[in-house]
């Protein structure tokens, strides 16, 4: 008996020294495997943050999947009785009475509603569908979607002109303008635009040539600059009777424009914008320049656009997203998105200041930080995301689109205080996944909060510009910016693919080189990671149809392994090698002959191939300014793929597949 308790007490021994070397080993693995894809030790990070809650949420946000309403846009009824919210992620329009603050009706409005227009009666809603391509024409009599009309790419803003009989419809997706009849929805133009027109408001005009009246569409993507340029934004000014382009403004510098208004009682507008110095060295962040908001005012009597700072010297209002003014003219209220704040704005003071200047100097009063007091008039917080704006008739009252509150902000003008809010019903549950994109479009992690993250991805997407990050040198290695659409499964990321993960992305270095603060909370990566994983590939901005024969005929360039000479093509330089079918991308690192002798790579990460049309520019640097731009200027020797044996037809036909993915 004592001996076998003695052989039992050494086996115990020897399984529990074996635990404990086991123990060791699996710590030492799990420290090198949290490093290596967070940049950061363990501390208190737990399997469930990376494998479980990233890939979807908690269990209870699976089983909840709740659906936010998610408020884009508020029209107000002409009596003042009623409000019309666009729910983007409910699919629904909302009715509110606003005497008792409740919702009263939803209206089935698409799968992504986001503008509402009304008529001069306010019988009927115009609501456009981003993912369905159309005009959902709303009888708020019957309460009912009576009629669809059919628009451009992803419509977002919409005006409807001053006689009612034209409208104005944003295809952001599609890059264009359509002009389409209010009664029939016949399409009767579609205008070209600059970069991503994003939001529409249209005004009676007393002269300017244009009897029926003007609409403008602003640009949230300014158009491409040139290599190593500052961005030109734009925003276009349409004849509503002609349904033609009468001027487009040019301003300089500029970029993300969103918003805009018309300034009653004067022959002139305002937009909202940002200036950024994606060219200076992201350590300027440090010095509160990378990013600065400001607004532009356009004289429709001169013809000039004077930019103006709203920033303060020492903080910043990130993401302006819509701007409206008072019937008299007196104020403007601009949302920002990125700060949960509405600024108001005092315009006759601003038009003092502009006209008080010479014409020389206005051209520099968009980067004096210390204007903005005298004519900023005040600060009014709100909940999360405020976007569209809207008035009641008598200008009295103003609401707010919260969008990540599923709220609308109540704000008295006279006493420039949010009073309340207006509960639209959303769930009370908060996801992983929604809790992620709060933080995505929250600048306040950011010194000053200069920018959030949507500054540089508007819509999930891609801004077109290029930025200097200074690890490498200041002034080298110049990068072009990636969508961050349909990057599940993509890792790993950064064109030189050093970060494995979305945690090391967002992480510590994310906070070093772009932030310049307190990383965020390992808790708000894993939700930041959830949300980034969630996001779906991005449309492509060709129209349906076209010619399923020349994308045939791309297919099979992009797909072939020999030659038009009938010689085999080395499989590391054949199109479908690095862009394999599913997201196109192997996730290697690749040297395709793009390097310059500045970079200290010459490899660099392989890009997923969806929504292609939407990136431009392309190569890691940007300086490719259109897909035709990557072969014949900066592939002349096949580095990139075999395609000087295509000739211009050829290599069409393979631009016209990628663009379509």
């Amino acid at each position: 008996m004592r001996a076998a308790k003695g052989a039992f007490s050494v086996g115990a021994a020897v399984i529990a020294g074996g635990l404990l070397v086991a123990g060791a080993g699996a710590h030492r693995w799990a420290t090198f495997h949290v490093t290596h894809y967070t940049g950061t030790t363990p501390a208190s990070i737990g399997c469930a943050g990376c494998h479980i809650t990233a890939r979807g949420g908690t269990i209870k946000d699976r089983i909840l999947r709740p659906r936010y309403r998610s408020p884009v846009a508020i029209a107000v009824s002409p009596d003042g009785r009623h409000l019309y919210v666009t729910a983007s992620d409910a699919g629904v329009l909302l009715v509110v009475e606003v005497a008792t603050r409740r919702v009263v009706a939803e209206i089935p409005a698409g799968r992504r509603p986001h503008a509402v227009v009304l008529d001069s009666g306010g019988r009927r809603a115009f609501v456009t569908d981003r993912d369905d391509d159309a005009v959902s024409v709303i009888d708020l009599d019957r309460g009912a979607r009576v009629a669809g009309f059919r628009a451009g790419r992803g419509p977002a803003g919409a005006a409807l002109s001053a006689d009612g009989t034209r409208l104005i419809v944003a295809n952001a997706v599609g890059g264009d303008i359509s002009v389409i009849d209010a009664a029939d929805g016949a399409e009767r133009g579609r205008i070209a635009a600059s970069g991503y027109p994003y939001a529409a408001v249209a005004q009676a005009s007393a002269g300017a040539g244009s009897a029926g009246g003007r609409a403008l569409v602003t640009s949230l993507i300014a158009g491409l600059p040139p290599a190593d340029g500052a961005p030109v934004g734009e925003v276009a000014e349409i004849d509503t009777t002609s349904g033609r382009i009468a001027r487009r403004w040019r301003l300089p510098g500029a970029h993300l424009i969103e918003g805009a208004a018309f300034i009653p009682g004067a022959e002139a507008a305002i937009v909202t914008l940002v200036r950024p110095k994606n060219l200076v060295p992201a350590l300027q962040v440090e010095r509160g320049w990378m990013m600065t908001t400001g607004l532009g005012v356009l004289d429709f009597g001169t013809g000039e656009v004077v930019q103006v700072p709203i920033d303060d010297v020492d903080r910043f209002y990130a993401d302006p997203s819509d701007v409206v003014v008072t019937p008299d003219g007196r104020l403007a209220f601009v949302s920002h998105g990125g700060v949960d704040t509405v600024s108001v704005i005092d315009v006759p003071a601003l038009r003092r200041l502009i006209a008080g200047t010479g014409a020389v100097e206005r051209a520099a009063l968009g980067n004096r930080l210390v204007l903005g007091s005298r004519y900023v008039a005040a600060r009014i917080p709100t909940g999360a995301n405020p976007r569209g704006l809207a008035l009641a008739p008598d200008g009295r009252t103003l609401f707010v689109a919260e969008r990540l509150n599923d709220t609308v902000g109540v704000i008295d003008v006279a006493r420039l205080e949010r009073t309340g809010s207006i509960d639209l019903g959303g769930p009370r549950h908060v996801t992983a996944v929604r809790r992620g994109e709060q933080v995505f479009n929250s600048a306040r992690a950011t010194l000053q909060q200069q920018f959030s993250c949507r500054s540089c991805h508007p819509d999930n997407h891609v801004d077109g510009l290029q930025y200097d990050f200074e690890p490498d040198g200041l002034g080298r290695n110049i990068v072009d910016n990636r969508t961050l659409l349909g990057l599940d499964g993509t890792a790993p990321f950064k064109w030189n693919g050093r970060n494995t993960s979305l945690y090391m992305q967002c992480g510590i270095r994310f906070a070093r080189f772009l932030t310049r603060s307190a990383p965020f909370p390992f808790e708000d990566q894993v939700a930041l990671a959830a949300f980034l994983q969630s996001l779906p590939p991005p449309r492509p901005r060709v129209e349906a149809g076209g010619s399923d024969e020349v994308r045939e005929r791309g297919k099979a360039i992009f797909d072939r392994t020999v030659d038009r000479r009938g010689m085999p093509i080395p499989p590391a330089q054949r199109c479908v090698t690095c862009h394999p079918a599913g997201q196109f991308s192997d996730r290697l690192g690749h040297d395709v002959g793009s390097a310059t002798t500045t970079d200290t790579e010459r490899a660099f990460d392989t890009p997923q191939l969806p929504g292609l049309a939407r990136t431009a520019p392309y190569l890691h640097d940007g300086r490719a300014r259109t897909l035709e731009e990557i072969w014949t200027v900066y592939s002349p020797n096949d580095e990139h793929g075999v395609t000087t044996d295509l000739g211009k037809q050829g290599l069409n036909d393979l631009i016209e597949y990628l663009k379509s993915l």
